[in-house]
Formats: C-alpha cells, sequence, structure tokens
C-alpha cells in the first residue's frame, strides 16, 4: 500500500455534535447540551476523510470531573470547587476506564457507543486516538468501570509520607488543601493531608493559575526531598499507567496523544512504550513536550514516535503570520531542528492555542493559508488539523470558564457556531459562508496535493533562501521559497506572507539544479497545484542567474509543479 501523509483532525466530541441551540454563558448540559458519540457519524466521519485527514484525535473522551450530576449512575458526584467550568476539564481524569457520559446518548451504555464510534471511524479508513494524560488526574478519582482487580490511584499510599516510591501520589503532610474556587464556589473539597497540585505544585493552596483540579501523579522522583530515583523495581504508578494503556489498545484504539508528557520521566516512556509494543507493535505515541533541548531523548530514548512542535516551527511561523518576523525567519527555526524533522507533529491550532480567525491572531482565517502550506509542504511529518480550523472559526465566544480569549473552550457546554452550521447542514457544505467554503475548499485542495505527490510523502527539501539573501529583486521579508523533489520530479513552493502583491526574481543555484534532477540547458514551466497562481515559464539559465520571474498575490501561496524540455 502507498504510504500516506498523516494528516490527524483534532475534535471535541463534546463540542462537535451538539445539537442544542442555546449558548449560555456558563450553561449547565441541560441549558446548553452536548455533542454525543452518535453525531459522529458516517457523514462526519465521511466529510473528515474527504478533507484529506487519515487519523481523528478525539479529545476528552475519558471520564473526567464534571459539574453534572451523575450519581444516579453510580458515578461519584464532584465538588465544584475542584472543577473548572460547567463541563469540567477533559485533562482532570476521574476514572481511566471509562468514557465521559456526556456524550452519551443512554449513559448506561456509554462504553458500547464509544466502541461503535471506534468501528465507524475504523470502517471510513481513519484511525483513531485519545489522550492520554499520564501527569496528572482529578482530586476525586473513584473508577466505578476499572476491571475486576484494579486497585485505584491512591488507594494504597501511605498518606502519612510526603513521598514513597510506590506512593500513587505526592502528599504535604499535616496541610490541608485549599481550593482558590472553595469561596465562589459555596463548596470546599475536603483533602487532608493535601496533595501536590498537577502543575508540580507542592502547597495546599494552589492559586487560580494553577491546575489546582488535579492532583500530580508519582513516577519514583522526589521533587522535594533527598531520596535517590529507584525505578527498580517499577513504581507502582508505572504500572497501573501501563495497564490503562493496554485497556485502551485493547480496545482498538490506534495510538495516545500524551499530555505533558514531558512532566513525566523519560525511563518511564522509555519502559511502557516498550513493554506496551509487546502486545501493540504498531500503537501510536505522540508526546507534548515544550523543550526544544529535550526533542532528542524524547525520542530515542523514551521512544515517542512523533513530538509537538510548539516552541520552534509553530512559534517562529505565529511571529512571521503577524508581521513580527521575517519570512526569512522560518530558515533559522528548520535549522534548530535539522534531523528530527520527520519526528515533529505540526500544528497552527489546537485546543490550548489562539484560533487562527480569532481577534488575537489574524482575524481571518484565510490570512494564515501562506503558513498552511508552508507547514504542510516543507517536509514529511504528520500534520495537526483542529476541528473548524478548515472553516474559519474565530473562538471568539464568551463561554464561561473560558472568557473571550480566541480560543474555543474545553471547559464549558457550548457549541462554536461554524460546527452547527456544518452539522446541521448534513455535514456538507449547504449552511456554510462563502469564505467558509472557499477556506475548506482550500485545505482540501492542499491536503490531495500531499496524498497524491510522492514528493511530500517521502521526497527532500532544499531551502532557497540563502541563495536569495542578497537578491534586490526577491524581499526575504515577506517571501518564503524552496524546493521539494523525489525521483526526478521537482515543485517549487513560494508563500507571500505580506499584505501586498509581490514581483520578485528568484534565484535557483547550480547545487540545487543538480540535486533534484533539474536541467541547467532545459526550459521550465511550473503549474500552481492549489490553483491560485500563474503559471510560471523560465529557461533554467535565467533561474540561475538573475533570477526566475514571478507574482504572487498577497497572503497567498503557490506550489509549483515544474516540468522541463531541452530548448530547440
Amino acid at each position: 500500500m502507498e504510504k500516506r501523509r498523516m494528516v490527524i483532525y483534532q475534535l471535541l466530541p463534546r463540542l462537535f455534535g451538539n445539537k442544542q441551540s442555546s449558548n449560555i454563558k456558563g450553561g449547565s448540559l441541560a441549558q446548553n447540551g452536548s455533542g454525543k458519540f452518535s453525531a459522529i457519524d458516517e457523514a462526519a466521519l465521511a466529510a473528515i476523510a474527504d478533507l484529506g485527514a487519515t487519523h481523528i484525535w478525539y479529545t476528552g473522551v475519558l471520564e473526567h470531573a464534571t459539574c453534572t450530576d451523575y450519581s444516579a449512575y453510580g458515578i461519584v458526584r464532584d465538588s465544584r470547587d475542584v472543577v473548572k467550568g460547567e463541563a469540567g476539564s477533559p485533562y482532570a481524569i476521574k476514572d481511566y476506564y471509562d468514557v465521559d457520559p456526556d456524550l452519551a446518548d443512554v449513559v448506561e451504555r456509554r462504553m458500547e457507543e464509544f466502541e461503535a464510534l471506534v468501528e465507524r471511524t475504523h470502517k471510513q479508513g481513519l484511525k483513531v486516538l485519545i489522550d492520554l494524560v499520564p501527569n496528572h488526574l482529578a482530586r476525586q478519582y473513584v473508577s466505578d468501570a476499572a476491571p475486576e482487580g484494579v486497585v485505584d490511584f491512591g488507594a494504597g499510599d501511605r498518606r502519612d509520607l510526603a513521598f514513597h516510591k510506590d506512593n500513587n501520589f505526592y502528599y504535604l503532610p499535616g496541610a490541608r488543601f485549599d481550593s482558590p474556587e472553595a469561596e465562589e464556589r459555596g463548596e470546599r473539597w475536603e483533602e487532608e493531608p493535601a496533595r501536590a497540585t498537577g502543575n508540580d505544585c507542592f502547597k495546599a493552596n494552589p492559586r487560580h493559575g494553577d491546575w489546582y483540579e488535579t492532583v500530580k501523579l508519582n513516577y519514583g522522583v522526589d521533587f522535594v526531598g533527598d531520596s535517590p530515583e529507584d525505578f527498580d523495581p517499577e513504581p507502582d504508578t508505572w504500572l497501573k499507567m501501563r495497564d490503562v494503556v493496554l485497556y485502551w489498545a485493547d480496545k482498538g484504539i490506534d495510538g495516545f496523544r500524551c499530555d505533558m508528557a514531558g512532566m513525566v520521566p523519560i525511563a518511564f516512556w522509555r519502559w511502557m512504550i516498550g513493554e506496551v509494543r509487546r502486545r501493540y507493535p504498531k500503537l501510536l505515541f505522540i508526546a507534548e513536550v515544550y523543550e526544544q533541548e529535550r526533542y532528542h531523548d524524547f525520542i530515542f530514548k523514551a521512544g515517542f514516535d512523533y513530538l509537538y512542535d510548539k516552541v520552534v516551527l509553530y512559534d517562529t511561523l505565529r511571529a512571521v503570520l503577524e508581521g513580527k518576523a521575517p519570512a526569512s525567519a522560518l530558515t533559522a527555526a528548520w535549522q534548530q531542528t535539522d534531523g528530527l524533522h520527520g519526528f515533529l507533529l505540526y500544528f497552527l491550532e489546537n485546543h490550548d492555542e489562539q484560533r487562527l480567525a480569532s481577534d488575537f491572531f489574524l482575524g481571518d482565517g484565510a490570512r494564515a493559508l501562506p503558513g498552511m502550506v508552508v507547514l504542510a509542504t516543507l517536509f514529511n511529518n504528520p500534520l495537526l488539523l483542529y476541528f473548524g480550523q478548515e472553516l474559519g472559526e474565530p473562538g471568539m465566544d464568551e463561554e464561561g470558564f473560558s472568557g473571550v480569549d480566541g480560543r474555543t473552550s474545553i471547559f464549558d457546554y457550548w457549541h462554536p457556531h461554524t460546527l452547527q452550521l456544518w452539522q446541521q447542514g448534513h455535514w456538507g457544505e449547504e449552511g456554510f459562508s462563502e469564505a467558509a467554503r472557499r477556506l475548506r475548499a482550500a485545505y482540501k485542495r492542499l491536503f490531495k496535493v500531499l496524498q497524491e505527490h510522492p514528493a511530500f510523502v517521502k521526497g527532500r527539501f532544499y531551502d532557497l533562501m540563502w541563495a536569495n539573501k542578497d537578491n534586490p529583486a526577491f524581499d526575504a521579508a515577506a517571501l518564503f521559497a524552496f524546493l521539494r523533489y523525489h525521483e526526478g520530479r521537482q515543485y517549487l513552493v513560494v508563500a507571500n506572507f505580506s499584505e501586498q502583491e509581490q514581483s520578485f526574481k528568484l534565484r535557483i543555484p547550480s547545487d540545487a539544479m543538480q540535486l533534484c534532477g533539474m536541467k541547467a540547458a532545459w526550459f521550465y514551466a511550473g503549474n500552481d497545484l492549489l490553483g491560485g497562481a500563474r503559471k510560471l515559464q523560465f529557461p533554467a539559465q535565467i533561474a540561475l542567474n538573475g533570477g526566475l520571474g514571478a507574482r504572487m498575490a498577497a497572503r497567498t501561496a503557490a506550489v509549483y509543479e515544474l516540468s522541463g524540455s531541452a530548448v530547440e
């Protein structure tokens, strides 16, 4: 089977398929409703596959702390002062062996409904990713769905000890937990001794900015004492988390996006991934890591397939898109991770970042297209697309816990307007605005190019910026250009990040021509596979010397497929 480029479509089922018409700030489940597993039906999945996705990352699937009372179903009720928002954070897991009851049509059959979604997804040729949240869990963790014999996290802990290798949590003996929300919410979660908070806060009174709704898990590292690391035999938390992963792998999950993987010891990852792959050798592991200096270790020591690249390419590309950095800064960015590109997951949106179309970023999703084209065509690595990104969803709602911050809330019951219009149109284009229709078509064309042209799946890359650094006819602050090539086929990618049309002359040096198979004596034509730019025509000798001439409209990009012929 021909190798395909990995394109991950991230969606929150709670928001994606919500049919409720009301959006009340801070609204309850009864008021604002919730999306359901069943709403992600064959038509929705076919539309995602048609866009060009290969994987779906279902975010917020595992059961987490919430203000909604499900005690009638045997699920322990949560204290409101340790829940963020009405719906709760998808990353405050309260049962690693269960799914969010909000997402079920019939709560008692919630696992069956999720398993049916996995089956539907696979039938559309898409693979399934879910979150693994190994660093922290909800303050009130009580599993009602764990297999027989599984002991809850913390159940066997020595609570009189601040640290013990086989404790699942870190304790603050003699201190009582004090939530920053206790007075506002009118409830008080009782926790004594207090436990360390998920963001490595070892205080009994975390602040609003801390992850106060979560408890830090102990992987055998003594953060506040002087106990030496001791991972032999494996700490109890290692064994429990391995079993969680195997439980979901047994259900047909194809991989995990590992939340805050950088806060968990590399030694655990190396051991756990090795253990799991004895049974599931193709299971995918993607790490959320934010320190560039740790990329190498998380790939080659921990054993992850892919890592987020937020702090290098995303941050640089955002600065270029906002006009805060020249386009040429992208060269320095990719050079920082040279040799690791195939292991990096590129994105312009996810649940943590501001929406491209928000007032805090670009105000219009179409203005990000040159960045998306560069992101997608630069190397052969996986891409992440956040639901609604392809429709220009602005994320400018004031949902409740999340204010107007340019992000789509993960804490509240809500429906993003563009997503609901899509659903009301039965996952077709009937309800789209013209702008959303054009934007989605642009993303679809781009992903089609990636899948149909092997150069963008297994080809090589040549950055042309160095050859044009001192070229007065090429504005390196506005334009970024490079070649992709594979088995005698060449592609020229040019992006214009400026607000003006750019006329330019681009030099292609002789070593670039030799590497990609261009002939110095030939005449070349270039057709834009994205369909927006005029056809290129140039003798190779012109490109070698003065530079091939072209024009590019403001905020656009082109992927030229080059074809050459001998000059008669």
